[in-house]
C-alpha cells in the first residue's frame, strides 16, 4: 500500500479536453458531496454518481477521496493566492482602512458562499504534507503582499512590519472562518466592520 503525500497525486493529469472536462465534473460533484454529506460520509462512491461517471472512471483520475481532497484544498488556495496577486499591481483604495475593508469582505464572501466545504477542508480532512504545503505557499505570499502594503502605507506606525503582516494575515484568516464558516454564523455586516476596526487600529496605533 502506497502510503505519504504520493498517495494524494492524481492518477491521470489530463491532456485533452474531454478528459479535463471529467476532471472538473469530479471536483465539482466532490466539493458538492463532502459540503452535503461531511468528510466521512463523502465517499468516492458518492462522488461518482454525483459526477455521473463510474466508480472506476474516478479512480483513474484519483486513488482516493483524500486525493481529491487534496487538489480542491488546492484549488481553493490557488483561488485565494490569485486574489492576492491580482491586487499587487492594480490600483488599491487610498485608505489603509478601505484596502483591509477590501480584503476582509472579500474572505468574508468566499466563506459565506461555500461554509459546509471550508469546514470539511480545514476542520474535519486530515492535514497532509502536500495540504500543509499548500497552506503554507498560500500564507506566504499573502504576509509578503500585506509586508509590502504596510511598509509602503503612510498611515501604517507599527513598526514591525513582518510580524504585523504575519498577525494581520492570520488573526482574519482564523476570525473570518471561525465566525462566518461556523453553523450559526455571526451578523456579517456587524463582524465586517468590527474587524476592520480592530486592524486599522492596530496597525494606526490608533488603540493606543
Amino acid at each position: 500500500m502506497t502510503s505519504g503525500p504520493r498517495r494524494l497525486q492524481p492518477r491521470k493529469q489530463p491532456k485533452q479536453v474531454r478528459a479535463e472536462l471529467t476532471r472538473q465534473r469530479i471536483l465539482t460533484a466532490a466539493a458538492e458531496v463532502f459540503a452535503d454529506y461531511g468528510y466521512a460520509a463523502g465517499t468516492t462512491n458518492r462522488i461518482a454518481e454525483r459526477a455521473g461517471i463510474s466508480i472506476g472512471s474516478l479512480y483513474q483520475y484519483y486513488p482516493n477521496k483524500d486525493a481529491v481532497l487534496a487538489e480542491l484544498t488546492a484549488a481553493h488556495l490557488d483561488a485565494g493566492l490569485a486574489l492576492v496577486r491580482s491586487h499587487q499591481d492594480g490600483e488599491l483604495p487610498e485608505s489603509l482602512e478601505d484596502i483591509l475593508r477590501l480584503f476582509v469582505r472579500a474572505a468574508i464572501s468566499d466563506h459565506r458562499g461555500h461554509p459546509q466545504l471550508h469546514r470539511v477542508l480545514f476542520e474535519q480532512a486530515p492535514r497532509t504534507p502536500q495540504i500543509f504545503e499548500i497552506m503554507y505557499e498560500y500564507e506566504a505570499a499573502s504576509v509578503d503582499f500585506i509586508k509590502g502594503l504596510l511598509e509602503r502605507h503612510p498611515e501604517v506606525k507599527v513598526e514591525d512590519k513582518q510580524t504585523a503582516a504575519r498577525l494581520v494575515v492570520t488573526s482574519a484568516g482564523l476570525l473570518v472562518h471561525q465566525l462566518v464558516a461556523e453553523p450559526n454564523p455571526i451578523d456579517v455586516d456587524r463582524f465586517e466592520n468590527e474587524l476592520v476596526a480592530m486592524l486599522t487600529r492596530y496597525l494606526t496605533g490608533g488603540g493606543s
